[in-house]
């Protein structure tokens, strides 16, 4: 199995970028520990501050990985291209957020992409990922 994670804008900045929201880690010091609680499937990730980089990306691998696990950032409550592109692609997409956007800004309480999501996963900090990853090990 492989399964792509993809990061948006501001996500490169995890560990430094709002520590009281993102927490202290960043994502290069978390992706080892996802990939050894699953050895036995092939992560990759991506990340990109534009958008039109995450639908070629999506386009890229989206008809070849069998899931992936996307982080849009605040292009979540913005990018109906990002939605089209979820809509194009054969993998089934996980929606993931670190913090629980329900629980801040009211612009933050719509998004864009969850319809054409497989399923949404918010506020469980980094473990959010882990949890993503294990939805395609279940379905």
């Amino acid at each position: 199995m492989r399964i792509l994670i993809i990061n948006g804008p501001n996500l490169n900045l995890l560990g430094r970028r709002e520590p009281g929201i993102y927490g202290n880690s960043s994502f290069d010091d978390y992706l080892p520990q996802l990939r050894q609680r699953f050895p036995q499937i092939e992560i990759e990730y991506y990340q990109s501050n534009v958008e039109g980089e995450l639908i070629n990306k999506m386009q890229q691998e989206g008809f070849t990985c069998q899931g992936i696990v996307l982080n849009a950032g605040a292009y979540t409550h913005t990018s109906i291209a990002l939605h089209d592109c979820i809509r194009s692609i054969t993998a089934p997409v996980v929606e993931v957020h670190i913090s629980n956007v329900h629980q801040r800004e009211e612009f933050r309480h719509h998004s864009m992409i969850s319809s054409a999501c497989r399923g949404v996963i918010c506020g469980f900090g980094l473990d959010s990922y882990r949890l993503a990853v294990e939805s395609f090990i279940m379905h």
